[in-house]
């Protein structure tokens, strides 16, 4: 469950001396930093700049570029194609016309809240209009556990609670595909449990639960072709199909279609938020969803929009990576998800902007919560000695970290040491919290080879979370460690930007930024444009700005256009360059427009002396 502020673009603290060719170098830390190009070779002289960047992508060809660049709702795969969904959404239609009681069971992150909101707005569009009975038969419920007192994943008391309010169905959403305990719990009690979930399944379909069905793209024997779906995503496979269903045919009425393009916009928020691959149907989703999020028909997800002060802009992945996905978290991290399940699915005016407003004092806190773990938790990996080349990852436990807040430090600190880290808080009985991983190491896999030390644990490859006695925890920092001695190097320990390509001053152009531009919305595996500018020389003092004093705009030249770097809490870093000075850079093409004008202004990633 990665956070939103994972990136795949690392920076490095302060200008290096010069380096030759894309050898690595030393930070200000002793850490390793390299520059690398996507593509090992350079295109044909006169290819344009937006070419040469899908050709470093390994997007050749025009019938690759088209579809690249003209992502269509249709590039969508038959959801009956994913195992157990067509079973899945035969059964939940059954209970709908039957007026059985339902409880979507979700996860407390953007993710999960998203899936709980796609299938709660398809069902209640979906059921016969009667009005319940006294008894509360035919409702819809909604039901989060709370992140500190249960933790991640399907409970087994909360299946049973669930059971004895009158749910006949539970159906579970971005959780779980490992929970074996809590489908027999619901097997025993006569309730029948689907289960959709995107998390890493177990490798034999007998270790499955024993589930009334269970939708997965990656359950054992899937054919389905895309495996990157988020849960949000899986929950929107299974409202599509429910659709198709009731209307009989492969073409939805049309209330039904309305609701199912309004519904991209959750599917695109959790999918950015969940920082799942931005390729193949995923591509589409956040393509179209995103231009739907400010217009939302969902109350709620309207006055988070005006909460971010995003009503008059138009949603970019970034925008929800950085300002909405992590309000929605925040909520899940200090207080209860049921608040952000319930801005999404019905909450209307008044109501809803006083939920949006906690939302945002929420993320408040959890900055300055966060911040203080981050301080305490950099001096306790370098006085344990897991930020140098013998031990390779980092696991720290301390009594007073925010079991809610540690996943967010886990990537802050995975950006900065390039290395496995582990943050958990320390009780006298229990340890929990969450995992970071970096490229190649699966962090999943390394759990599973400490399984014996753990009392529960669940994720994917680059994220996870986890729990397990206090008396295993020096056991399991030792196996976990070894593990990543065994399977990462110290040359796997380096920070790497990587670059698409060689570009000069001359090529970025509005023109050419706005063709840049169609390769949106940007995310895991399309990041944004990064491009190597050579043969450099500053020419004017660095400008600084912001309340603070820390942001900087670097006026550099080629020797036939001049143009202004913008750097984002760069300030530190360009003291002492001196006009004169000769340097090159990695920027990310970009325009300022402001008071109606428009121009040229990339934003600074890297920079070096040449």
């Amino acid at each position: 469950m990665p956070s939103p502020a994972d990136s795949t673009t690392r920076t490095t603290a302060t200008p290096q001396p010069a380096l030759p060719g894309d050898h690595p170098a030393q930070d200000d830390r002793g850490m390793l930093f390299r520059w690398s190009p996507r593509a090992p070779e350079a295109p044909a002289p006169g290819v344009s700049l937006l070419d040469r960047v899908l050709l470093a992508r390994g997007i050749v060809g025009e019938k690759a570029a088209g579809a690249y660049l003209h992502p269509s709702l249709g590039h969508l795969h038959d959801p009956s194609l994913m195992p157990g969904l067509d079973r899945a959404a035969e059964r939940i239609l059954a209970a709908l016309e039957r007026g059985e009681r339902i409880a979507i069971y979700g996860d407390y992150d953007a993710d999960g809240a998203t899936a709980t909101a796609i299938l709660y707005h398809t069902m209640t569009a979906i059921r016969p209009q009667a009005a319940p009975d006294a008894e509360g038969e035919g409702q819809i419920v909604c039901y989060v556990p709370h992140r500190i007192d249960e933790g991640y994943g399907l409970h087994e008391d909360a299946i049973a609670s669930l059971a004895e309010d009158g749910c006949t169905l539970i159906v579970s959403v971005d959780c779980g595909i490992t929970a074996v305990g809590p489908a027999a719990v619901a097997r025993k009690l006569g309730v029948d449990l689907i289960i959709t979930d995107h998390h890493n399944p177990p490798a034999n379909e007998a270790d499955l639960p024993d589930a009334f069905a269970i939708v997965h793209p990656r359950a054992p024997g899937s054919a389905y072709p895309f495996e990157g779906l988020c849960g949000a995503g899986v929950a929107y496979k299974l409202a599509w199909r429910m659709c198709t269903m009731k209307s009989g045919s492969a073409k939805v009425e049309p209330s039904l279609r309305a609701l199912l393009i309004e519904l991209l916009a959750l599917a695109a928020l959790g999918s950015v938020a969940d920082v799942v691959p931005l390729t193949d149907e995923n591509r589409a989703i956040a393509k179209f969803g995103l231009g739907r999020i400010k217009g939302s028909p969902l109350g709620g997800l309207r006055a988070l929009v005006e909460a971010c002060d995003l009503g008059n802009e138009k949603v970019r992945s970034e925008d929800v990576a950085f300002r909405l996905a992590p309000r929605i978290n925040a909520c899940g991290r200090l207080g209860h998800a049921r608040d952000t399940v319930e801005l999404l699915t019905t909450a209307t005016g008044e109501r809803a902007e006083e939920l949006a407003a906690q939302l945002a004092r929420q993320n408040d806190q959890r900055r300055r919560v966060e911040k203080a773990i981050f301080d305490q938790a950099c001096e306790l990996a370098e006085a344990s000695g897991m930020t140098g080349d013998d031990r390779r990852a980092i696991v720290l436990a301390h009594e007073d970290w925010h079991p809610g807040v540690v996943g967010i430090v886990c990537s802050r600190l995975v950006e900065r040491f390039a290395r496995p880290v582990i943050l958990m808080q320390r009780a006298a009985e229990l340890t929990g919290g969450s995992g970071r991983s970096i490229d190649g190491f699966s962090l999943h896999a390394a759990l599973t080879n400490c399984a014996d030390l753990l009392t529960n644990y669940g994720g994917h490859d680059m994220a996870a979370g986890l729990r397990l006695k206090t008396s295993n925890l020096e056991n399991f920092t030792d196996r976990f460690i070894e593990r990543t001695n065994a399977e990462l190097g110290p040359h796997d320990l380096v920070r790497t930007t990587r670059y698409d390509t060689d570009a000069t001053l001359g090529e970025l152009t509005i023109d050419s930024i706005n063709e840049l531009a169609r390769m949106e919305p940007f995310g895991r595996d399309n990041p944004p444009v990064q491009v190597r500018l050579r043969g450099l020389r500053v020419s004017a003092l660095p400008r600084y700005f912001g309340s603070a004093g820390d942001h900087a705009r670097l006026t550099v030249t080629d020797g036939r256009q001049t143009v202004q770097l913008l750097g984002w809490r760069w300030a530190e870093r360009v003291q002492g360059i001196s006009p004169g000075a000769r340097i090159e850079a990695i920027v990310t093409p970009g325009l300022n427009r402001w008071n109606g004008l428009c121009r040229v202004e990339p934003l600074l990633v890297d920079l070096r002396p040449a």
